[in-house]
């Protein structure tokens, strides 16, 4: 098992692109022997895979298998059910090309050095340091909260510990948030347009009116929660000599190159009829490749790109166990008359749609709470609301379904976000939680007004 943990990197690409390339074959039987060599990878894959995922995988695992048996399907039916969710495992495998082609162009640094610069308060600080955050967030993804995390560190160095905890917590973890609800590289969007079947580009104004909307409103809120408090500058730290126009420079390349990204994405998808998870792991690497010779910096983005290509690769056990795991679990539930009793309530409430939404978004935070991750919550809704979108308009139902997942990054107690920013900053993940719950509660509100807004 240690050995082979160290060839993960060539281990999950294979049987994932082997899947993306069937998906344009369409060959039973191939799929059927990557279903079956998914087995032993899941077997692998749980090994290497932290407590939390171990534990969640293996509910869905003797769950799956019990709804296998319960539905009376064959055993050679088996290897079929656990291939639903590799798109979203090959998505993930290229994720991180765009990471490093962002920090091969030298991004990161030149848009952190925006939060080293002195300002008189932690206000202004707030407002810099969110803005610095979203920016980096929309191509890093996960990558940006240790980096922007450790530099604020160092900017608050002569500050109370209790003070800047709860700075560092709700100005990196909110700025996350806000910048994936309209990222088309977050997964809890591309799951939620294929699953409603709504054009991605049907999303953005929204989400993204949600997303500036409730950006201005957190640096409102925390300009006048921590303007009073004056930033003391540290005399040994040093400042970064920046350049206003070659800053506007570096953040108009990055804009450029998402928009064309976007449009990429939507072309192909439209072009030839693909789903939208599977256009965007297809333009993900030429884009970044393309992207890096342009910018001349081609050699140091194939290094860079390569190293943390393949430590990424060889770390990702965790999502292996969770999405083998719930695939065998959505596809043997809906092969049950177990899935009719969930549907139940939400068919019930379809003469109130409002307590639908209201339902998706109580039930994404009820279940953070325990540490089942959002994407296992989406995954499960998918299928339990997919007979809703004839009565209740999908766009509504989308919004809330992203909106309501990403919320809980920010209070997501055992949620890697939150972990992370427990570790980074040595503090207590529940008081982050607790800290944080307010602006979880407005996201998901906020989501819900809009989608009842859409009925």
């Amino acid at each position: 098992m240690r050995f082979l943990q160290r060839y993960l990197y060539m281990i999950y690409p294979s049987i994932f692109g082997l899947y993306v390339l069937n998906m344009f074959l369409g060959s039973t039987r191939l799929e059927w022997l990557i279903g079956l060599a998914a087995i032993p990878v899941l077997i692998l894959s749980y090994a290497g895979a932290s407590r939390l995922f171990r534990i969640l995988g293996g509910v869905f695992i003797v769950a799956g298998a019990g709804l296998f048996l319960y539905a009376g399907l064959p055993a050679g039916q088996l290897p079929m059910q656990m291939t639903a969710t590799m798109p979203l495992l090959a998505f993930l495998t290229v994720l991180p090309w765009m990471n490093s082609v962002v920090r091969a162009g030298r991004f990161d640094r030149r848009i952190n050095d925006l939060m080293k610069v002195n300002v008189a308060d932690f206000g202004k600080l707030y407002v810099r340091s969110s803005f610095t955050t979203y920016l980096l967030v929309m191509f890093m993804n996960l990558s940006a909260l240790p980096l922007t995390q450790e530099v604020l560190k160092g900017n608050m160095k002569n500050v109370k510990k209790r003070v800047s905890d709860s700075f560092i917590s709700r100005v990196t973890l909110r700025a996350f948030t806000l910048a994936l609800l309209w990222s088309p590289m977050e997964v809890m969007v591309a799951m939620t347009v294929d699953a409603t079947g709504v054009s991605y580009l049907t999303f953005l104004p929204w989400l993204f009116l949600a997303s500036v909307t409730l950006l201005m409103i957190d640096w409102l809120w925390n300009k006048k929660t921590f303007g009073p408090l004056e930033n003391v500058p540290d005399e040994n730290r040093r400042i970064p000599n920046i350049q206003p126009g070659k800053m506007v420079w570096q953040i108009a390349q990055l804009l450029l190159a998402l928009t064309v990204f976007l449009g990429t994405v939507v072309t192909l998808g439209n072009g030839f009829g693909l789903d939208f998870i599977l256009s965007v792991t297809l333009v993900i690497l030429p884009f970044a490749f393309t992207w890096a010779f342009l910018m001349r910096r081609f050699r140091s983005f194939r290094v860079l790109g390569w190293n943390t290509w393949k430590v990424r690769t060889n770390g990702m056990q965790n999502f292996v166990v969770l999405f083998i795991s719930l695939s065998l679990f959505s596809e043997s539930l809906n092969a049950t008359p177990f899935m009719e009793m969930i549907q139940g309530p939400f068919l019930a409430a379809a003469d109130t749609p409002i307590l639908i939404l209201l339902l998706i978004q109580f039930t994404y935070l009820a279940m953070s709470m325990i540490g089942v991750h959002p994407v296992a919550t989406i995954a499960v809704l998918a299928e339990v609301l997919s007979p809703l979108y004839d009565l209740v308009n999908p766009v509504s139902i989308g919004i809330i379904m992203i909106m309501g997942a990403l919320a809980t990054a920010t209070v997501g107690t055992y949620g890697v976000t939150v972990t992370m920013t427990a570790m980074n900053t040595e503090q207590n993940p529940y008081r982050i939680t607790l800290r944080n719950m307010p602006f979880a509660l407005l996201c998901g509100s906020v989501g819900t007004l809009i989608g009842w807004l859409l009925l």
